[in-house]
């Protein structure tokens, strides 16, 4: 059967002048989502996807590279202006905080929505190397 190839699907630019950052910092990894308004994925990355293997993910360079990565896939929908919510541990907040003010992108508010516990579960017993 010759026909088209099912699954390909075309990419639509969307006109997003303005949206949310998620960035999600951890030890292991650091994924940054871009978002409409509304909350639908403009552009993503992660520094797995950008090829930083192992513990090499959790770095503050790969954080870098990874938010440069991802601002200029949004930019390609148009997107100028951001509000910010950061979550998670990691090493690579503030480098990629500083990558996307480097970019040329305006950010006009910033949260930390990292969530704490008000005494939930047990902590894990504190690990020994």
């Amino acid at each position: 059967m010759a026909g088209k190839k099912t699954g390909s699907k075309k990419k639509v630019k969307k006109n997003v002048p303005s949206g949310r950052c998620y960035i999600t910092a951890n030890f292991g990894n650091i994924i940054i989502t871009v978002t409409d308004p509304a909350g639908n994925a403009v552009a993503w990355s992660n520094a797995g996807g950008m090829g930083f293997k192992g513990s090499r993910k959790g770095t503050p360079y790969a954080a870098q590279v990874t938010m440069e990565d991802a601002i200029k896939k949004a930019q390609e929908h148009g997107v100028k202006s951001l509000d910010v919510y950061l979550k998670g541990p990691g090493a690579g907040r503030e480098p990629a905080l500083r990558a996307l003010g480097a970019l040329g992108v305006k950010v006009n508010s910033f949260r930390d929505v990292t969530p704490v516990p008000h005494n939930g579960c047990r902590p894990p017993k504190v690990r020994r190397v």
